[in-house]
């Protein structure tokens, strides 16, 4: 019998204000004329942003979800080329450990997604650096709240570039040149346009990366339709993870914009992947990826209770019988 664990991605539709993404652009810290005074700015935007991500957390506790994704963008501009002066994280340690704090305290596995923009295929040197700069400041946001980082940063494969084989095989070589504590936190998404699951399980066993299978990208972008021929290899992939195999569920906006994520998920969809693959590991954590957030996770758990094989453990956990 397997667990399945729903979870939602970084904010809330029904927490008023709460959003752990608020923002300055460099354009409006560059013309405050104290720099200083405009650091301690950042640094108060970032503690608001951090104080709403733990309200998040304990909203998520109240409906017994313990699986969440954590917005990237906690600390506004801490990677900007700019700012490399700016010591975030002696004035936000202290936040940050009690969000961490909270989250282990309450068995939540949290996690995050960095932005598209985080290519470690690229054929160009800057793009690779600015990658990897990106990747630490997720490792030390990950360290400060004392979760241990491996195997919390999805990514994508990146782009092709004219040639996709080269564009793996790069993969593997600018791999190579990340250090170990960096490459253990990464795990590998398919996308919806290029690289499928099958190239994500090459790069995966080659490198020792855990796979997350996205099934809308595999519905989008899929060389065979069938995709269950390949998940004893995902999950092989998880056996040096010390976490529950980790999967994508979001549904279309509609034939003409299949790629685009609808505010709800399809319940007939999860229950069809939970039955084929009960069974078949302990606990697969499911991020829902909806534009309607934690309401669309609501909604798919009253929508998945018309299912009588479906049995809950609690409000955001089931098994399949």
């Amino acid at each position: 019998m397997t667990i399945f664990r729903l979870g939602y991605v970084a904010m809330s539709k029904q927490v008023t204000n709460s959003s752990p993404s608020q923002t300055m652009t460099f354009k409006t810290f560059s013309q405050l004329r104290d720099r200083e005074a405009a650091k301690r700015k950042l640094e108060r935007i970032a503690k608001s942003n951090i104080h709403n991500c733990l309200r998040l957390l304990k909203h998520n506790k109240a409906l017994d979800i313990s699986f969440f994704r954590l917005s990237s963008r906690l600390i506004p501009l801490a990677t900007h080329e700019e700012l490399v002066d700016w010591d975030y994280y002696r004035e936000l340690e202290e936040d940050l450990q009690q969000l961490g704090e909270y989250a282990t305290a309450n068995e939540m596995r949290v996690d995050f997604h960095p932005d598209h923009f985080v290519v470690l295929n690229s054929p160009k040197e800057e793009i690779l650096k600015v990658s990897v700069k990106t990747l630490r400041y997720h490792h030390r946001l990950l360290t400060g709240m004392k979760v241990p980082p491996k195997h919390r940063c999805v990514l994508h494969t990146g782009g092709v570039y004219g040639d996709k084989e080269k564009a793996l095989e790069r993969f593997i070589d600018n791999w190579g040149r990340m250090n170990k504590e960096l490459q253990q936190m990464i795990l590998l998404e398919n996308d919806d346009k290029t690289f499928t699951i099958k190239d994500v399980l090459y790069l995966s066993e080659k490198l020792g990366i855990p796979a997350v299978f996205d099934l809308h990208h595999h519905l989008a972008n899929h060389h065979e339709a069938d995709w269950f021929s390949d998940w004893p290899r995902i999950l092989e992939t998880w056996k040096t993870s010390s976490l529950p195999v980790k999967i994508h569920f979001s549904s279309p906006k509609n034939e003409k914009n299949f790629r685009h994520h609808a505010d709800y998920v399809d319940a007939n969809m999860v229950f069809k992947f939970a039955q084929q693959v009960s069974g078949t590991t302990a606990q697969v954590d499911c991020m829902i990826e909806a534009k309607q957030k934690d309401n669309a996770l609501i909604r798919l758990v009253q929508d998945l209770k018309k299912f009588p094989q479906i049995q809950w453990v609690n409000q955001s956990t089931f098994v399949v019988e």
